[in-house]
């Protein structure tokens, strides 16, 4: 994972203020990245982009993906040779809420990014961050590959399917080599946790809101099976597949983007590592919800072809996530320096 291809390259990153986006942007800035971001304000209130204070060292554009003039104009001003596209409405739950704001966002709005670079000619690589239940889910134990079906349950596992149909459309379509040199992938990345995700509805977050409150911890579905990864994990993993496909376009493709099976655990055992790693006060209970809206029990990946094709494997284990999430979380709590505690984790990860 050699990032100094980076240095004083272009980068623009749909969803930068997120909790993903905001991990990616400090990568790319501590290897001398111009980035460059599009988004809206942060989704959350505290948020990883404002308490690291990323918004002095990136070129910070507030947008909607769904407004497709002000996003041609960013594409304009900028010039980005790579694009990273991450905005979303990423929420399972709040999918069944609005699920038409969902299919804006998730659909159109891809339909945008990817028009907006068709119209750029600095794009030279294009990378769709979707997610793991892109997938038809049948509920079986071994891993979903890229050619398996794509037809997510939910209106959010829907809408990134679609996704990734509409960026299959553009691939084929407009970005041909005799039409316009721009390579292109997706990726499928499992559930990730780390430092600074103050999402609501998910689970990581939900255990250092009850630390925060002196709140047991409470567990929705303990039973679910997840492809857990710290965020490290896919943000250097969507790097490494830009990187790869502007230097050759035989690798863009789609790829799968997760852990190892011994750490595809259940919400459960999950909650019992925070707890086991926090320490005191820290506990939970079983909260499962009658007539709850539909989420897949379980779910795992198989990164066979990430791994061959990019020599890629994952390099924290469930246990290093939690522990590296509880360290952030702790220095957050204590007022502390959480940039520090962030560039110390992302030189320990490259270097591991």
């Amino acid at each position: 994972m050699d990032f100094s291809f980076y240095r004083g390259k272009t980068v623009l990153i749909t969803g930068h203020t997120g909790f993903k986006g905001s991990w990616m942007c400090r990568v790319l800035t501590m290897h001398g990245a111009k980035v460059v971001g599009y988004a809206l304000n942060p989704p959350t209130a505290p948020s990883l982009f404002e308490v690291s204070g990323l918004e002095k060292e990136i070129a910070s554009v507030v947008g909607d993906i769904r407004d497709l003039k002000k996003l041609k104009a960013c594409f304009e001003k900028y010039q980005p040779e790579i694009v990273i596209h991450m905005a979303a409405q990423p929420i399972v739950r709040e999918s069944y809420i609005d699920p038409v704001y969902t299919y804006e966002t998730n659909v159109m709005g891809t339909v945008h990014v990817l028009e907006a670079a068709r119209c750029c000619e600095s794009v030279k690589s294009f990378v769709n961050v979707t997610t793991d239940k892109v997938y038809r889910n049948n509920e079986w134990e071994w891993g979903y590959r890229e050619n398996d079906v794509l037809d997510g349950y939910d209106p959010y596992s829907n809408s990134k399917s679609c996704s990734e149909l509409v960026t299959s459309s553009y691939k084929k379509s407009f970005f041909t080599p005799s039409r316009r040199d721009c390579r292109i992938s997706t990726c499928r990345a499992g559930n990730v946790i780390g430092g600074g995700d103050f999402a609501k509805d998910r689970i990581i977050p939900d255990c250092v809101r009850a630390m925060e409150s002196g709140s047991p911890i409470i567990v929705r579905n303990p039973y679910s099976t997840r492809p857990y990864q710290h965020v490290l994990e896919p943000v250097c993993a969507y790097l490494m597949i830009a990187a790869g496909q502007y230097r050759d376009a035989k690798l863009a493709a789609s790829y799968n983007v997760g852990p190892d099976d011994a750490d595809c655990v259940s919400t459960g055992a999950l909650a019992d590592l925070f707890c086991n790693t926090w320490g005191f006060p820290a506990s939970w209970k079983n909260a499962s919800e009658q007539d709850a809206p539909h989420e897949a029990n379980f779910l795992k990946l198989d990164c066979s072809k990430m791994k061959s094709v990019f020599n890629w494997h994952p390099r924290w284990h469930i246990t290093d996530a939690i522990q590296k999430t509880v360290e952030w979380s702790k220095e957050y709590l204590a007022h502390g320096d959480v940039n520090a505690v962030m560039d110390r984790q992302i030189r320990e990860y490259l270097s591991k």
